[in-house]
């Protein structure tokens, strides 16, 4: 009788922690996700951390793979875009349908968010917040220093990078880490040719559109960039890139708004020690990807546990509190955009205008599936490590790359 009371503690202790598998170890990344943890203590469920360190995640993703064929799954996980469809293909997650109708997500969440959870009419995860790619961080002490304004277009940005350079200070802080070499690429990819080509390239994956001038006067920026980059450049993390631009070391940055998290959480304050605008040429587009947490199947102790944690992800206070620390902004409609700072404010009502403004980073797992992405990725970072790689023979690769992976034409 004893041994059966022990065993029954024993289970229903175990049954009361969740284990979530995901990459947020920066410090604002961590601080954001104490708010998971804490409102989920509130539930009586313990958050069992199991975060896996490295940007954008290509640790986690080998670790979860390496774990769930090891049938040791996590109750929880950070997955984003295509990759979401391709583990609930494999039966692998839970279907939260019912949470989501109780929870009214078909008409709180945006439509873009929304679509990336459902697969063949179910809801297999859960939304977090929603980050923009495509923003260029400036310091806003050097800039003052120099009577320097925010650039709206690249000939602002190349002359007051040449200015930012003569005065000492280093114009642009950039790491040689090819997913951060990528960032910048497909920002500058949406630069040049809108939201409709981007897709092209990544979505609905067109060869022939490889070879556009478009694509080639993005490699060339490029390429023609690093002049305003550090010298010599090496692989940093972008949590170093964004103190770089906190110490006055460098006065600009283009990447994620999850580097606005971390600049906060360092002391900078928004619109004071620094101010965010989208990159030149992308004013009112939004190159996005989405936090996002799946629930794997197979053990029905934890399923409560899991539908307790998917439904809290969705409520007011925690969108608007994790968004806020996290730097991205929420996934539902009724957001408070009075709480928003002006970054915030920016890539909210930006997103809000729908499909024709947004487009899925490809670099951040929202576009397309890993084989590409990571393809790409490469093919990138070896033609900006190599000076004498003609731009045309990059395309050409490029575009040998989605043919040689067999992708077929087709709409987002």
């Amino acid at each position: 009788m004893l041994i059966s009371i022990c065993l029954l503690l024993a289970m229903n202790a175990h049954a009361e922690s969740l284990e979530v598998l995901h990459w947020w170890t920066s410090v604002s990344e961590r601080r954001a996700a104490d708010i998971l943890v804490e409102r989920l203590s509130k539930e009586s469920w313990e958050w069992k951390d199991a975060a896996v360190p490295g940007g954008s995640g290509l640790g986690a993703m080998k670790v979860l793979k390496s774990r769930v064929l090891s049938d040791k799954a996590p109750q929880a996980a950070q997955l984003i875009g295509p990759a979401i469809a391709e583990w609930g293909d494999l039966g692998l997650l839970l279907e939260l349908d019912e949470v989501a109708k109780q929870g009214g997500w078909a008409k709180s969440i945006w439509p873009a968010p929304y679509a990336s959870i459902r697969l063949r009419g179910h809801v297999i995860a859960a939304p977090l917040g929603i980050h923009r790619i495509n923003t260029l961080f400036y310091n806003r002490k050097i800039f003052k220093q120099l009577g320097l304004a925010a650039p709206q277009s690249w000939p602002e940005f190349e002359r007051a990078a040449e200015k930012i350079k003569r005065a000492g200070f280093i114009p642009l802080a950039q790491s040689s880490e090819p997913w951060q070499v990528a960032t910048l690429f497909e920002a500058l990819v949406l630069s040049e040719g809108g939201p409709a080509y981007y897709r092209d390239l990544f979505v609905r994956r067109r060869a022939n559109a490889f070879f556009d001038p478009r694509l080639g006067r993005a490699l060339e920026r490029l390429r023609a960039l690093r002049r305003y980059m550090p010298d010599p450049l090496t692989e940093k993390t972008w949590t170093q890139m964004a103190k770089m631009l906190a110490k006055d070391e460098a006065a600009m940055l283009i990447m994620g708004d999850w580097v606005k998290g971390e600049l906060n959480a360092s002391g900078q304050l928004t619109d004071e020690a620094f101010s965010c605008v989208p990159v030149p040429g992308t004013n009112e587009m939004h190159l996005y990807s989405i936090d996002t947490l799946v629930m794997f199947a197979g053990n029905y102790m934890k399923q409560a546990g899991q539908e307790k944690l998917a439904q809290l992800l969705l409520t007011p206070a925690v969108q608007a509190n994790y968004n806020r620390i996290k730097g991205s902004v929420p996934v539902r409609r009724d957001a408070n955009v009075r709480l928003m700072d002006s970054c915030a404010r920016s890539s909210w009502q930006t997103f809000a205008k729908g499909s024709t403004v947004q487009a899925p980073s490809l670099t951040h797992r929202m576009a397309s599936d890993e084989a590409l992405k990571d393809a790409i990725v490469a093919q990138v970072h070896r033609f900006f490590s190599d000076s004498q790689m003609p731009v045309s023979e990059a395309q050409r690769r490029m575009a040998g790359i989605v043919r040689a992976l067999g992708a077929e034409e087709k709409e987002p």
